[in-house]
């Protein structure tokens, strides 16, 4: 399976977690606020500090984002692009956010692909600083309590990375179980959620959110991506028992590479290791 060394040593723990619970719902965000405002009303609105979320349209304005690209230090295994600032409306066409804390304050990862005013495609990781809600739209997010995603220094990666970490209960409404999950890089993305739900009797989940990049991409229709430094967002995944009764990942995914090329997708097991990270949810049944 593919690889990319990274700067720093890997964490011996190649999935960092946390137990919680939580509970799917849809909430509208707010046009005319920022985008990091928007998103953390409607969890505040529900009883949740933070969680996931799943993007299937969309428009935004004033907008801005960076790109995956290649480092010119070597201080990172890949780095990201200058800013980009498209005038106009761009409309969201799929995309996933994780909404937790970074240096004491509200902040969110997000991936997704859009189409600009002026017609052109794209994707990369949308700037929290920078983006409005142009017009209003609707969300699936995931709320969790008793975990939340905080932003911390990553040695191996030598970024600052959102992971998951055990929170006192806000007593918000949760249905069931849940997982926050983040993945490590240099792991197939199936099988480390199949190993992880293998070693806990999990073979019934749903994810929710799923915001990360991994290196290149290969597809169960036998498409391939070939620039190994990619944005990635979850579109859909489960985990079912397989025919012999263990759990298997089925990932639909959305995607750009360095280069600027998208890709949408199903995502074959066993050859899509993790680049830097990949944050989500699994809520158990």
């Amino acid at each position: 399976m593919r690889s990319i060394p990274q700067p720093g040593r890997p964490a011996p723990e190649r999935i960092q977690w946390a137990e919680a619970r939580g509970r799917a719902f849809s909430f509208t965000l707010e046009a005319g606020v920022p985008l990091l405002e928007a998103a953390s009303r409607g969890f505040a609105g529900c009883g949740f500090s933070g969680g996931v979320l799943n993007i299937h349209s969309g428009a935004l304005g004033p907008f801005a984002y960076v790109m995956p690209a290649l480092s010119n230090t070597g201080e990172n295994a890949a780095f990201y692009s200058e800013t980009f600032r498209p005038e106009g409306i761009t409309r969201l066409q799929t995309g996933a956010m994780t909404l937790g804390r970074r240096d004491g304050a509200a902040f969110f990862h997000c991936h997704a692909l859009w189409t600009e005013a002026d017609g052109r495609a794209g994707g990369g990781h949308i700037l929290p600083e920078e983006t409005m809600v142009a017009e209003p739209f609707a969300v699936e997010a995931f709320g969790i309590d008793g975990a939340l995603f905080t932003a911390e220094p990553d040695p191996e990666t030598n970024f600052k990375l959102f992971g998951p970490v055990p929170s006192a209960s806000t007593r918000a409404e949760t249905t069931g179980r849940a997982y926050a999950l983040r993945l490590r890089p240099n792991q197939d993305f199936a099988g480390a959620l199949e190993a992880f739900c293998r070693e806990r009797g999990i073979t019934n989940a749903k994810l929710h959110g799923g915001v990360g990049s991994i290196i290149g991409a290969r597809f169960a229709d036998g498409r391939s991506v070939e620039p190994f430094a990619t944005e990635m967002a979850v579109r859909s995944g489960v985990i079912v028992a397989g025919a012999d009764g263990t759990p298997e990942a089925t990932l639909d995914v959305a995607l750009v590479d360095y280069t600027g090329g998208l890709a949408v997708g199903r995502l074959i097991r066993g050859d899509n290791p993790v680049l830097m990270t990949m944050e989500l949810v699994l809520e158990v049944f």
